[in-house]
């Protein structure tokens, strides 16, 4: 259990660090994992991990970044620590994600809280209570705008949920990976990005603008071009003042643990919220990086992350 404040080891210092040495080098354990495929209310399909455990467990759905998925160095860790304490655990995948395209033209976005809203509403029927919910990343930024969207009826589903690492501020999470190492980011993911495009264009014919998705420099520009108009938002400014979680904190009513480090580079701290409602919990360690959090000696270990995660929810559920 760790209630204990994150703090970088000396050896790894940096933001920029800390992120990639968690998601490369890091020792983490893993589980195996079971793996479903679910039709969604739409007609199309997703890929869902799930590692079992006792009916009366507590339960925890876990939703990826920006194309992650049950291999992301969080994922792993968490659903081996939940294994550790004998609980359940589900990555569900977004769509297009885990290695199977999905049949429709829309993929996934940082609001899509409607593709959150099915996905719990189908944990909790078959997973029953007590049900937990964390986000990382995109998908961090997601589950928060559900549990604004949902209100108090959110309370029905979800006991308690934690958000790491959000992007909470869209607008200002795009300026950061367009300036110095972010720019290494946004290649990353536009590499993988535009694959998929490219696959939904020769299934999808007319969709995109191919010559605009291939010279798409940065996210927003992707996002101008592709997420925005894929998903209803005008465009990406658009998209980026619609789908902030920091603007609708004040409507959540599930305690809710909001983890960010100050010296994340896909976030800088002076962007992160300064108040919530009484539910929410805002932890902002000075260091960790972009879901980094690595502890111990060298080459370290990928453990604390989780086990915040799961003395949140455990604090919460003792209290209730």
């Amino acid at each position: 259990m760790s209630g204990e404040p994150y703090r970088a080891p000396w050896w790894l210092p940096g933001g920029n660090a800390q992120t990639v040495w968690a998601a490369l080098v890091a020792r983490r354990s893993r589980v195996p994992l079971e793996r479903n495929r679910w039709d969604t209310p739409d007609g199309d399909v997703v890929l869902v991990d799930v590692l079992r455990g006792p009916d009366a467990a507590p339960f925890v759905v876990m939703f990826h970044g920006l194309e992650g998925g049950a291999d992301s160095h969080y994922a792993e860790a968490t659903m081996a620590e939940l294994a550790r304490r004998g609980w359940r655990g589900a990555i569900p995948h977004f769509r297009g994600c885990g290695g199977e395209m999905n049949r429709l033209p829309r993929a996934y976005h940082s609001g899509d809280a409607d593709e959150i809203d099915w996905m719990i509403e189908r944990f909790a029927a078959a997973a029953g209570r007590p049900l937990y919910a964390a986000g990382v990343s995109l998908g961090g930024n997601a589950l928060l705008k559900w549990l604004a969207l949902r209100g108090e009826s959110a309370r029905e589903r979800v006991r308690a949920a934690a958000a790491v690492s959000a992007p909470l501020d869209l607008a200002a999470g795009a300026d950061a990976l367009e300036r110095g190492f972010g720019r290494v980011y946004a290649h990353m993911f536009l590499r993988t990005l535009k694959r998929k495009v490219a696959e939904k264009a020769r299934l999808h014919p007319g969709q995109f603008d191919p010559a605009r998705v291939r010279a798409a420099r940065t996210l927003r520009e992707f996002d101008d071009v592709v997420t925005a108009p894929l998903h209803g938002f005008r465009d990406a400014a658009d998209y980026y003042a619609r789908a902030s979680a920091k603007p609708t904190l004040d409507a959540i009513r599930v305690p809710t643990l909001v983890l960010n480090a100050r010296n994340d580079p896909f976030l800088p701290g002076r962007h992160l919220p300064r108040a919530a409602p009484p539910c929410v919990t805002l932890e902002y360690p000075a260091t960790g990086g972009h879901v980094g959090f690595v502890t111990g000696p060298f080459p370290g270990r990928y453990e604390w992350l989780p086990r915040r995660i799961l003395a949140f929810f455990s604090q919460v559920e003792h209290s209730a």
